[in-house]
């Protein structure tokens, strides 16, 4: 195994929409699967939710990580790991980071999976489904990954 670079793990970042998300609530470890963008404007990672045991438990501790990977077989594959801080956005900054969310994952949609509009426009109108969704961001501190080919 080799170590990935920073601009590597940004690489990884940049071109998924999906990771798991570590989190801590009550001494207790949780991992979950999210959908996120990464914005490089500002080196955060996007994505929402609704109210639940997530975002009371980032409330109360706001130390996160998001692990990303690409695998391609058991013996070539690129994981990487990105450490930050909770940060709940409220208001018009909300919504203006939930359509940067909706636009980002859309266009990495399109260019990774070649999904069609329609099904697009049924991701984005599932954005908005719940009522108005927890906004967050993840202030990263520190990103690190690895690499095993054979």
């Amino acid at each position: 195994m080799t170590d990935l670079t920073s601009n590597e793990g940004i690489r990884i970042l940049k071109n998924n929409y999906i990771g798991h998300l570590g989190y801590i609530s009550q001494s207790e470890p949780y991992v979950i699967p999210i959908t996120y963008y990464y914005n490089p404007s500002d080196n955060t990672i996007i994505s929402y939710s609704e109210e639940g045991h997530k975002i009371n438990a980032m409330r109360k501790n706001g130390s996160v990580s998001l692990q990303v990977e690409e695998i391609v077989s058991n013996s070539n594959w690129q994981s990487v790991l990105a450490h930050g801080t909770y940060e709940e956005i409220k208001g018009s900054n909300a919504k203006h980071l939930l359509h940067l969310f909706a636009e980002g994952v859309k266009n990495i949609l399109n260019v990774k999976e070649h999904k069609h509009p329609e099904f697009i426009s049924e991701f984005s109108s599932k954005t908005y489904s719940g009522g108005v969704p927890v906004v967050y961001r993840i202030k990263i501190r520190d990103i690190k990954g690895k690499r095993k080919e054979t």
